[in-house]
């Protein structure tokens, strides 16, 4: 469903994942071309609509948070991008990501390293 988002709602959905939680005048700042306050309000307030995004009462402040796992949302997200320009290669998606950084932590190739390797006890 996020696909199918007008752009301003799925950036306001985004931006909630990416902070995990915020209020409408967080959201805001971190729009592109920030809005009116009303307009992030009636965003999310579409959202909540949609059971997209849910709220809670901090005193006299709503603080907004994504409904689905933001990690569901990624997966779904990446899957869509690697059918889409890697013609469904998960080897190829990885390493266009691994051409985008100039180094990795040690703990982030021990993590690729397991992920091969699981990959290969898969038999994938």
């Amino acid at each position: 469903m996020i696909e199918t988002l007008p752009r301003r709602e799925r950036e306001v959905f985004e931006i909630l994942c990416r902070l995990e939680q915020g209020t409408a005048a967080a959201v805001r700042q971190a729009m592109a071309g920030a809005p009116s306050d009303s307009a992030v309000r009636t965003l999310l307030t579409r959202l909540e609509a949609k059971g997209l995004v849910g709220h809670h009462s901090e005193g006299a402040t709503y603080v907004y948070a994504p409904v689905p796992h933001p990690e569901a949302v990624a997966a779904g997200a990446l899957n869509r991008l690697v059918d889409t320009f890697f013609a469904g290669s998960a080897a190829s998606a990885a390493t266009a990501l691994l051409g985008l950084t100039k180094r990795l932590k040690p703990d982030e190739l021990a993590a690729l390293e397991r992920a091969i390797r699981n990959a290969r006890e898969r038999g994938s």
